[in-house]
C-alpha cells in the first residue's frame, strides 16, 4: 500500500479542481486502497475491482467540478461515485459475459477464498459494521457492498418497503457516528 500524503482536504480539492496531476495524485494515492477494499468486496474479483476503481477514477477527474464540500465529505462522494461504478459493472452485460465464460473450478474455488477486508479495515467500516444490530448491517451490507436496490431488499428480506428505507437511514446515521468517534 502506498504511503498517505497527508495533505488538508480543502487544499486537495483546490488543486484537483484547479487541474493539478499532482493533485489528483495525491488524492488516488491516499484513497485508492480503501475504495479498493470496498469495490473488491462488491464485485468479489480483484482484477475486475481494479478497472472498476480505474473507471470510477475517471469519473472522479472528469466530474471534480461537481463536488461540493457543502454537500458532504470528499470520501463519500468518491464512494458514491465507486459504489455506483461498481453497480454498473455488475448489471452489465460484460459481467454477465464474464459469468458465463468462467469455469466451474474457478468459480468454486474462488467463492472458497473469500474477500479480504484489509482495504475497508483501514476507514473503519468492517469495524463500524460489526457495531451495529444485525438487522442493520445486514441492510447495509446488501445496499452499498451488493448493490441491491431498496425495493431489492424489500423483497428479498421480506419487509416493508418504509421499513428498509428507515433502517438503512438509522444504520447509517449510526454509522457516521461510530466512525467519526
Amino acid at each position: 500500500m502506498a504511503r498517505r500524503i497527508s495533505i488538508p482536504e480543502e487544499t486537495l480539492i483546490e488543486l484537483i479542481k484547479g487541474g493539478s496531476e499532482d493533485g489528483f495524485k495525491i488524492l488516488y494515492q491516499n484513497y485508492s486502497s480503501a475504495l479498493l477494499g470496498i469495490i473488491e468486496k462488491m464485485v468479489m474479483d480483484k482484477t475486475l475491482a481494479e478497472d472498476v476503481l480505474q473507471d470510477a477514477f475517471i469519473k472522479i477527474w472528469k466530474n471534480f467540478a461537481s463536488y461540493s464540500p457543502d454537500k458532504g465529505r470528499l470520501f463519500t462522494w468518491m464512494l458514491n461515485i465507486a459504489r455506483n461504478t461498481a453497480i454498473d459493472y455488475l448489471r452489465g452485460k460484460h459481467q454477465k459475459a464474464a459469468q458465463k465464460i468462467q469455469s466451474i473450478e474457478d468459480f468454486v474455488s474462488s467463492e472458497k477464498i473469500g474477500i479480504s477486508m484489509t482495504s475497508t479495515d483501514y476507514i473503519g467500516v468492517d469495524t463500524a459494521l460489526q457495531g451495529l444490530k444485525s438487522e442493520y448491517s445486514k441492510l447495509i451490507e446488501l445496499a452499498y457492498f451488493q448493490g441491491y436496490t431498496q425495493e431489492e431488499i424489500s423483497e428479498e428480506e421480506q419487509i416493508p418497503l418504509g421499513t428498509v428505507k428507515t433502517r438503512i437511514r438509522t444504520a447509517l446515521q449510526q454509522l457516521r457516528t461510530l466512525l467519526n468517534a
